[in-house]
């Protein structure tokens, strides 16, 4: 066994080093934002191009905002002298570490980073030092510097620089544990007034940490801490004043087991497996525990859980629940600063990161988040009381909650007034650009329709239901069989107890009324009367049923079955809408560039001129209904005329009908597709083209093949999300799934289908 963990450390250890070594050594590089391909770009990026913003800049210091990276590029300083657990290891040896951190504000916040390691132990060098670089950088992060030097050099620089300054060691664990806290106290029925708290040890984080506490609620008269040395009492000789703060004059304690009896909670950190379980079981019932000593902290969660069934733990590893983990705040934090030109970052602010870190955690999980962590159904509760580090509702959060502070607090020097755009511009900076699918779940929360699930036996769908119930953006109605519906419900912790289910084995006043429509409808199409009612004990017939019969406003099914056996029952008894002869499928894609609309690219194998004529028809219609204007381009392997064949031809026909009978249409082709994509490319070739000016947003393809493959590419190498199949043309919302959909894809196609429902609700005047 010793010689197994042996291998398997120096197997990391050789990882850890190839990691950093391999290719370009390190983990940052600097890259040009701006164009440097010509003379003419190198002559405006430097001489003499750049002397216009010097000018500017010399005239209205505060254009330096507006001409360079100031207002996005923090600092991360450290002089090596309390790094991670590995102590004063020397500038040099860290800057690993002060990388790190730079990569984090970057793919996390796209905050740029210089990381800079300082040679001097010297308070007054270190201040002066830092203070010198204030017209480079935006904001300055105070990393891995020792107590008490940290202290006087972060209190320092904050009173006499014009920029937030903050040492995330110190306050980004005091945030972070301090949202875990308030919603660990609350799960636990416990007030943080009332509370009975030890804290062991008593460096930065642990003093800052205090800090945040009191100013949650917590009472200094019952709070003990405890250092190397033992409790903090005011008659020790060895402490200075920032430690003394905390003296107790209690004298019945002298040591941290006894300290720790009665006590409600524990907050470790300090130095790993110093807590024992029999120390555990001395606390009060329901404690809280946060050991958050790195790499081992001061008791195992193995160990602690199993000492108190009753216990919520946290640690500061991301192998357990619950990880203390300052990536949850320290980019947001400055995110939020640098957006309004912040001049500090204060007490203010830190509570509102504080709040709206606790408050995230109370809501529902995306199910990106659940698939990041391999879990089913992160809820609140006791494994779950701080957000996930990958959950992007972060950036929106907590970086809004501090830029208001700010605002509010007199230290922002910019306002923002629109704070949904600022919400559009924060998740753009995460690659995170779905404008259009925010925008439709809130046009469908503002009257969620009756969805009726065929497959709801199937966990994917509950979860996906869970989720538009719990987000008000649909009514969720679950065919199936109860019993097995009900089971995963339990098994999953669902919240779903007062969901309608049907079982459509189960005969109903209402489905002998569905078959008899179904065999008045097909009785010349070969359906009996007995064939009918049989058909209605399918849950796809049944689902479109109810859609007929106005018993739901929409149908959600095809996850586990093909696309013709979900969608021929809905033909037959639903149809198509008035003047229209044939469905088409859409994919709804969403790219960094916006969205973009395929068809068709699920129904229709080969179509003809009419059919392309009828399908752009269909499409455009569609997607005006997404408050996009479409510009639609009829794609080809030919360039207007330019090669012959079948293809060609067909698509050149339907866009010549097209012009004639839909004049306002934008449409154009027949093209090719890197042609419809490229503005410029199109302008120079094909001057005449009704789509210049801006890129094609619509695209019809010749056949099903071309269409299906295209979209999937996207999907898979160019990272696309795919919405879809939409259904076009049926006269009442029936959305058939891709087989395997994941359930953020069923929750979009919900989305799509409520929206769909408003629509049609409203071109009936209901």
């Amino acid at each position: 066994m010793s010689t197994t963990n042996n291998n398997n450390n120096a197997k990391r250890k050789q990882d850890a080093l190839n990691y950093h070594s391999k290719g370009r050594p390190g983990k940052i590089q600097v890259i040009p934002t701006k164009p440097t391909n010509s003379q003419r770009d190198l002559t405006m990026a430097y001489s003499p191009g750049v002397a216009e913003p010097c000018r500017e800049i010399a005239k209205n210091t505060d254009d330096v905002y507006k001409y360079t990276a100031k207002g996005n590029l923090v600092a991360v300083i450290s002089n090596g002298t309390a790094v991670l657990g590995l102590g004063d290891i020397g500038p040099e040896a860290s800057k690993p570490v002060m990388e790190g951190k730079g990569l984090l504000f970057k793919i996390y916040a796209d905050i740029d980073v210089f990381d800079l390691e300082l040679n001097t132990k010297n308070v007054d060098e270190f201040v002066n030092i830092v203070k010198a670089l204030e017209p480079t950088f935006g904001g300055v992060n105070l990393e891995d510097i020792s107590a008490p030097t940290c202290f006087e050099i972060e209190r320092r620089l904050k009173a006499e620089m014009n920029i937030p300054v903050m040492h995330d060691d110190q306050h980004g664990t005091a945030i972070i544990s301090g949202a875990a806290l308030m919603n660990a106290c609350e799960i636990q029925g416990k007030k943080l007034d009332e509370i009975k708290l030890v804290i062991n040890g008593a460096g930065a984080a642990a003093v800052s940490c205090t800090k945040m506490y009191l100013q949650l609620g917590v009472k200094k008269e019952n709070l003990l801490m405890f250092d190397i040395n033992g409790l903090i009492t005011p008659d020790r000789t060895d402490l200075d004043e920032i430690r003394l703060e905390f003296a107790t004059h209690r004298t019945d304690v002298s040591n941290l087991t006894e300290g720790m009896k009665g006590a409600d909670v524990f907050i470790g950190l300090s130095a790993g497996n110093v807590v024992t379980a029999e120390m555990l079981q001395g606390m009060a019932p329901n404690p809280v525990v946060f050991a958050m000593a790195n790499p081992e902290p001061e008791v195992s969660y193995d160990i602690a859980v199993a000492a108190r069934q009753d216990i919520i733990m946290a640690t500061g590893r991301s192998d357990y629940p619950n990880q203390v983990n300052n990536v949850l705040g320290f980019p947001y934090i400055f995110r939020g600063a640098l957006d309004v030109r912040a001049t500090a970052i204060n007490e203010e602010m830190k509570i509102a990161a504080v709040h709206a870190i606790a408050e995230l955690t109370r809501k529902p999980v995306p199910e990106e988040v659940n698939l990041a962590y391999n879990t089913t159904n992160l809820r609140f509760g006791r494994d779950y009381i701080i957000p996930k580090p990958m959950d992007q509702r972060l950036i929106v959060e907590v970086s809004a909650a501090v830029a208001k502070a700010a605002m509010e607090s007199g230290v922002a020097r910019t306002q923002i007034t629109d704070w949904a755009e600022y919400a559009e511009r924060l998740h753009g900076r995460i690659g995170s650009d779905n404008k259009l699918m925010r925008n439709l779940s809130g046009k469908a929360k503002q009257d969620p329709k009756r969805v009726v699930f065929a497959e709801a036996d199937n966990y994917k769908i509950l979860r996906a239901a869970q989720i538009v119930k719990e987000e008000g953006i649909a009514i969720p109605i679950l065919l199936g069989n109860t019993e097995k519906i009900k089971n995963i419900i339990a098994e999953h912790k669902l919240d779903l107890d007062d969901v309608k289910i049907i079982n459509t084995l189960v005969p109903c006043d209402r489905q002998e009324e569905y078959a008899q429509h179904l065999y008045h409808k097909r009785q010349r199409r070969g359906i009996t009367l007995y064939e009918a009612k049989k058909m209605m004990r399918d849950r796809n017939y049944y689902g479109a049923s109810m859609v007929e019969f106005g018993d739901a406003d929409a149908l959600i099914s095809g996850l586990t079955k093909n696309y013709v056996s979900t969608v021929k029952p809905a033909l037959q008894i639903i149809g198509t809408a008035d003047g229209v002869s044939r469905v088409a499928g859409m994919y709804m894609m969403i790219t960094k560039k916006g969205p973009l609309f395929f068809a068709d690219t699920t129904v229709n194998v080969n179509p003809t001129v009419q059919d392309l004529v009828d399908i752009t028809v269909l499409v455009e219609e569609s997607v005006k209904q997404f408050n996009v204007s479409p510009r639609i381009a009829m794609l080809s392997y030919s360039n207007f005329g330019s090669n012959e064949g079948d293809v060609p031809e067909k698509t050149r026909e339907a866009v010549k009908i097209l012009h004639k009978q839909y004049p306002d249409m934008v449409i154009d082709g027949e093209m090719q597709a890197n042609f419809a994509m490229n503005p410029a490319l199109l302008e120079d070739n094909f001057p005449f083209s009704t789509l210049n000016g801006k890129a094609a947003n619509t695209l019809i393809f010749p056949n099903l093949e071309s269409g299906n493959i295209a979209y999937k590419l996207l999907q898979e190498v160019g990272g696309a999300e795919a919405v879809g199949p939409i259904l076009l043309g049926m006269k009442k919302p029936v959305h058939v799934l891709q087989l395997g959909s994941s359930v953020r894809e069923i929750v979009n196609m919900i989305t799509i289908a409520v929206v769909d429902a408003q629509q049609k609700a409203k071109d009936a005047g209901l």
